[in-house]
Order: C-alpha cells, then structure tokens, then sequence
C-alpha cells in the first residue's frame, strides 16, 4: 500500500501573541477565528480561511476523508517574520514553533511540523534551530527565500547554513517576498509570478551562489516544483559557463542542482518531468498548500497522477515514501558521488 504524505500544508496556531498591540506595528499577522475565519495584519484583513487552518481536529477529518496518512504542518509564511527586530520575532516564532510542535504531538503521528526561526539574527536563529530540534522534538524548519532583504547566499547566513549541514535539519524554502521579486502588483501577479521568481532566486542563491559547494550536508526542499528555476537553470547554467574556466562547471552545477529536494506543487503534469529530469524522482515530494487551495487534496494528486501515467520517470513514492526520507534523513546525493 503506498504511504501518503502531504508535505506542504500550513497551519496557524490559536493563542499566539498579539505582536501587533505589543509593538503598535501593524505589519504582525493575526488570527480572529469568529465565525468567519481570517488572518489579519493589524485592522486589515490578509486573507480569509477555513476554521482547518487552525482546527487540527477538523484537519485530521479532512486527512481521513482524502486518505492522507501523514501532514507536515509549516507555518503559514506571513508569520515568517524576517523583517521584525530580532527579540519580537524570537517571541512571536518561539510561541508558534510550542505551538505546533504541541499539535503534531498530540496527533498520534499523524502529524509532523516544521519550525521557524528568527533568521535575521544568525545566533538568536541557531539557539532556536536547536530548540527545534532537541527540545521540541519538530521535523525541520521552514524558512524563506529571502531574510530581512538578504539573499540566501549572503555572507551573514553562513553560520546558520553550517550549524543546519552539521545537524542534517531539513529546511523547507517558501518564497514569502514575491511582491518585491516582481515589477507588477495585486493578483494574478504576485501568486502567480511573484512566488515563483522568489523561489527561483533563492535556489539560484544556493546554487550558484555557493551555499550548496561550501556545505554539502545540507537538506533542503523548496516549494511549488522550485518555482521558475527548473526551466531558467539551463540558461544560468550557460551564463556561469561564459564566465567560468573550469571545463566540468557545467556537470559540477547540475549535480547541485539534484542535491535539492522540491515539492509537487505544479498546476499542469506535463511540468513534472522536467522535475524528474532536473532533481531526480527520490527528490519530489507531494505537497498540497492544504487548506488554501480550492481543490482542496483533489487537484494536486490529480496532477502526480496524471504525470505517472505520462511514464517519464515520476513513481508513486512522491507520494510519500519520499518525504519520509527526506524528513529522516534518508538518501541525498552527496555532492563528490560522481558515480
């Protein structure tokens, strides 16, 4: 029987603290779970939701009902906050990280959960990495694409990159900034074209801009298929190569590239294989933004199991044998095995 494991989904936590009336500063989001759900930031209303966004017991019935064994619950990327001083967003992820580590806990496994960290302050993020992980007991970390205006590959980041290799965290990469990726604003601009050029920058970041040749250990999976970067690297690929002396740069880059794990999260099958083609398929994982999109679990596995029968490399251990592994750290290609 295969295994199902909904790898992108995001939850958010009752209780949290109101950053927003501690600090005056109306960018903190917010829950008002009254009768009609919604996420605020200050008295503005960022989106509205179903009470499963913060029910898990109304979460665990929709598992059922779509024969989904096990969720990775991640927080929903507007509480990333990498633009708050370093002490509020402590309090405030510190809070969400009890939080969901309490609910995956209390989920008879069927439940995992991935922290955050306040990631522009590199020292403050690493002592909560280990929280995390040691005390919390949590499967990873989520983070964004880009922190406080930093690239992934800025020099500041490089202590928290080699605490997360030496501790084998998984890290799950979700753009957060796509308005500031684009030149265009409002919907369909942002979602649409906004998340995947955020997403496809910080992969660029890790690839080409080093992170993943100075700490190989690292074990990270970037959402909506990597965004914009499966179909852009061939051509970054051909730029490095202008400018490059080393004959194997090219080979060297693609095998990078395949040490990455990326979700599933695409609207048509015909874009899987290219998935395959760039990062392999013990690399994709099923994932289903549960509960924002409409389709709800329907549509995303219509698409992996669409691009099955398409017969070009996809199995069914995308489904969930896949994120198991990358969760337990299990197989990842590292980077010397040329074989």
């Amino acid at each position: 029987m295969t295994i199902t494991v909904d790898f992108h989904a995001h939850h958010f936590p009752v209780g949290l603290p109101d950053m927003g009336a501690a600090t005056g500063d109306p960018r903190w989001p917010r829950l008002d779970p009254t009768d009609r759900p919604r996420l605020m930031r200050g008295d503005e209303v960022f989106r509205v939701v179903r009470s499963v966004c913060f029910d898990p017991v109304e979460r665990l019935a929709e598992l059922d009902a779509a024969g989904i064994d096990h969720q990775v619950l991640s927080p929903v990327p507007v509480t990333l906050v990498d633009w708050a001083a370093p002490a509020d967003a402590a309090r405030f992820l510190s809070a969400q990280n009890d939080a969901l580590a309490a609910i995956a806990r209390n989920s008879g496994g069927r439940f995992l959960a991935l922290g955050a960290l306040p990631l522009q302050d590199t020292e403050l993020a690493i002592a909560e990495m280990a929280r995390v992980r040691d005390d919390l007991g949590m499967d990873g970390i989520e983070i964004t694409a880009m922190v406080d205006g930093r690239e992934l590959d800025h020099d500041s980041l490089a202590p928290f990159w080699a605490a997360a290799a030496a501790e084998q965290v998984p890290i799950f990469i979700h753009p957060a900034h796509q308005r500031s990726a684009i030149r265009r604003t409002g919907q369909p601009y942002e979602f649409g074209l906004g998340m995947l050029t955020d997403t496809a920058l910080a992969a660029a970041a890790l690839v080409y801009g080093g992170v993943l040749e100075r700490h190989p250990g690292l074990r990270i999976a970037l959402s909506h298929g990597c965004g914009s970067f499966p179909w852009v690297h061939p051509r970054l690929r051909y730029m490095e190569s202008l400018r490059s002396s080393e004959p194997a740069r090219g080979r060297a880059l693609d095998e990078l590239v395949r040490l990455l794990f990326v979700d599933c999260l695409v609207f048509e099958p015909t874009h899987l294989p290219v998935l395959v083609e760039r990062f392999g398929a013990d690399h994709l994982l099923y994932g289903t933004d549960h509960p924002f999109l409409p389709e709800g679990f329907d549509g995303p596995r219509g698409v992996v199991e669409a691009a099955i029968e398409l017969g070009a490399g996809l199995d069914h251990r995308c489904l969930g044998a896949n994120a198991l592994d990358f969760l337990a750290g299990g197989p990842s290609r590292p980077v010397d095995d040329r074989g």
